[in-house]
């Protein structure tokens, strides 16, 4: 059988391919989720991975949930209310918690639709590129359903509340130039360009000290929700570890005597 998710290891750089083109790359099947949850554990737990990257395989990133399925009352779906929460909560639920604890920072390389819980699942990544054939759409209202997957937390944070709101309640779809106008995305560029522009932020973000990175990612999502004291709190302990990092020390050599540093991750 095909892996429903490749993992590819490019010196510092993973790519994780969503591999189920021939559905556009559901994610809401207990299967599909297990095989994203081991392939971040494998990323987290991979001594040289640096930074990652997500996208799907074939012309869509992510259809999201899978509604032949779901029509005929299998996989999220019960027909008992109390089951189908309980599926949600064992099941794609379990894909935001993940990305969140998360410490590698993942880059979504959008190739494609990326649609209800695939359009979440772009939000739950770092950074967010899109080829120019890319769309999207907060789309779960158009089937008479919300978000399941955490959506309604992780859109708003992305694009602020009213857009997120435009979205989720129209169930519009929108295309690659409107995801970077309203800065769902940060880039969009040729479809055949793609994989290489996000090659080329995350060999600019490998290049820098592993533990450093892995922090500051680590702080930015703890600010999502934290106070300004307990960020303050968060960013002096974490500093304190960071002074203390032989990165750190080659860091400030390198500057003073004006050389590139050598990196080691330690």
């Amino acid at each position: 059988m095909t892996d429903l998710v490749l993992y590819e290891a490019d010196g510092a750089i993973v790519t994780i391919t969503l591999n189920q083109p021939e559905l556009r790359n559901p994610v809401s099947d207990d299967d599909m989720v297990d095989a994203i949850l081991a392939a971040l554990a494998r990323l987290e737990n991979d001594p040289q991975a640096r930074v990652a990257i997500l996208t799907g395989a074939g012309k869509g990133f992510s259809s999201g949930g899978n509604l032949k399925k779901m029509a005929s009352g299998e996989g999220l779906v019960s027909a008992s209310p109390i089951a189908t929460r309980r599926n949600y909560l064992t099941g794609i639920q379990r894909l935001p918690r993940a990305f969140a604890a998360l410490e590698v920072p993942i880059i979504a390389a959008v190739n494609g639709p990326a649609i209800g819980a695939g359009c979440d699942l772009t939000c739950m990544c770092d950074i967010r590129i899109a080829a120019e054939s890319a769309k999207f759409a907060e789309s779960f209202v158009k089937l008479g359903i919300v978000p399941g997957d955490g959506g309604a937390w992780l859109l708003p944070f992305v694009v602020g509340h009213a857009k997120a709101a435009e979205l989720a309640l129209t169930g519009d779809m929108i295309d690659a130039a409107e995801a970077l106008r309203i800065g769902l995305v940060s880039r969009v560029v040729p479809d055949a360009e793609l994989l290489d522009a996000a090659r080329a932020i995350g060999s600019r973000i490998a290049a820098n000290p592993t533990q450093a990175v892995r922090m500051t990612k680590r702080l930015l999502w703890e600010a999502r929700t934290a106070s300004l004291d307990t960020v303050l709190n968060l960013s002096a302990a974490m500093q304190a570890l960071a002074h203390t990092t032989d990165d750190n020390r080659e860091a400030m050599a390198a500057f003073l005597e004006k050389r590139a540093p050598q990196f080691t991750g330690k």
